[in-house]
């Protein structure tokens, strides 16, 4: 059965070419089109629709309220159209806070390199979210290593019913295979790190903010972020968290020495790679190759930090389409690196944890409610 859509803009021809798109695809159909917030409130309560597209400036009622009111009533998954720019960077962002599970470019141009690629791109987003299951909200690439080397197991506990009660009161349907189910914050294993690195793409602004907030401002390492985000909303979403963080949170430059207590965060449309430099590492900007799927990526930042730092890491890799990560990851656990992943059951889309979970990888799979609990009794040894 197709995934039901409802399209939402005050544009005509912007509803009418959207919908074109999902009716190209066999498995989507747009059962209503709404020209306000307003309209999309009261369709999305009639119509039932599994996923909708949304506009954010709209007259009557703009698209963050409308989202506002979709999830406090009945939360379905939505996807938010973007201008690329410092005020639609901002909206977009706080779009996503509300409920929104993932946001794409308005001009299509600006999705892919070509026109076929920017269709499949958009119907392969809406089909993911349409395969998401949502909750009523309670509060608010490098060489790959010897297999040999990712054998450790996860170790199962319980999984927490706050694990579900995210911002955007969400969790993903159950794979028919059975996942591994999400470790509790146990004791922490003495080890000594240098630094933390979270990796994290679709559902990761919300993620980074429910983790990063909790952290003190005395924390005793430096942090890397690598995101996907276009080069255009990096700067505000580094603004936003360093506005609600304890902690010190920039985007990166090249240059950037190193020091705990600050989190760096990658830059939209660069790579971000680690050298050697002060008592942590150097951090070095690049525009890397062209025909590079994510950037920033995470394998590329992973991959540097394991011959720069070595294994005195702990890489975290949250929500996420693909498995951007996994390949990185590989790298730093053989050089003794600690890699844990968000469980199944807490992420907007299962894909970058599931990589290097299912590969062996990953030691632990935790809730996000439980993640900054368990990253500070696991690294408050400097």
């Amino acid at each position: 059965m197709a995934i039901k859509v409802l399209v939402v803009d005050d544009s005509s021809f912007f509803r009418r070419r959207v919908s074109e798109i999902v009716n190209q695809d066999a498995e989507l159909e747009v059962i209503g089109t709404a020209s306000n917030g307003a309209e999309a409130v009261k369709m999305a309560a009639e119509l039932n629709p599994q996923v909708i597209t949304m506009d954010i400036e709209m007259p009557v009622m703009d698209g963050i309220t409308a989202v506002k009111q979709i999830m406090a009533s009945k939360p379905i998954p939505i996807l938010m159209f973007s201008s690329l720019t410092h005020d639609g960077a901002k909206a977009t962002l706080e779009a996503l806070e509300a409920g929104a599970l993932d946001f794409l470019p308005k001009r299509f141009e600006d999705i892919a390199s070509n026109k076929d690629e920017a269709i499949s791109l958009l119907q392969q987003r809406i089909k993911t979210l349409g395969r998401r299951r949502l909750f009523r909200p309670i509060s608010r690439t490098t060489t790959a290593i010897d297999k040999a080397t990712t054998s450790q197991e996860l170790r199962p506990s319980r999984v927490s019913s706050t694990a579900l009660r995210q911002p955007a009161a969400l969790a993903t349907q159950h794979s028919a295979e059975k996942s591994p189910r999400a470790s509790s914050v146990t004791r922490a294993s003495g080890k000594k790190y240098k630094a933390l690195v979270i990796g994290t793409s679709t559902g990761g602004p919300v993620a980074l903010q429910k983790v990063l907030t909790q952290f003190p401002a005395n924390y005793p390492h430096p942090i890397l972020l690598i995101q996907h985000m276009p080069a255009a909303f990096t700067p505000t979403f580094a603004t936003r968290l360093n506005s609600l963080c304890k902690i010190e949170v920039k985007e990166a430059v090249s240059g950037d020495v190193l020091k705990p207590g600050c989190a760096y965060l990658a830059p939209g449309g660069m790579q971000m790679m680690l050298e050697r430099g002060g008592a942590y590492g150097r951090i070095k900007v690049i525009a890397g190759k062209p025909d590079m799927n994510y950037k920033p990526s995470v394998d590329i930042t992973f991959a540097s930090t394991s011959k720069v730092i070595g294994g005195d890491v702990l890489a975290v890799v949250l929500t996420g389409m693909g498995a951007d990560g996994r390949e990185g990851a590989r790298m730093l656990k053989s050089v003794g690196a600690t890699i844990w992943a968000q469980d199944e059951a807490s992420c907007v889309v299962y894909g970058m944890p599931q990589a290097v979970t299912t590969s062996g990888i990953a030691t632990k799979s935790i809730a996000l409610e439980q993640m900054a609990e368990a990253i500070l009794k696991e690294t408050a040894n400097g």
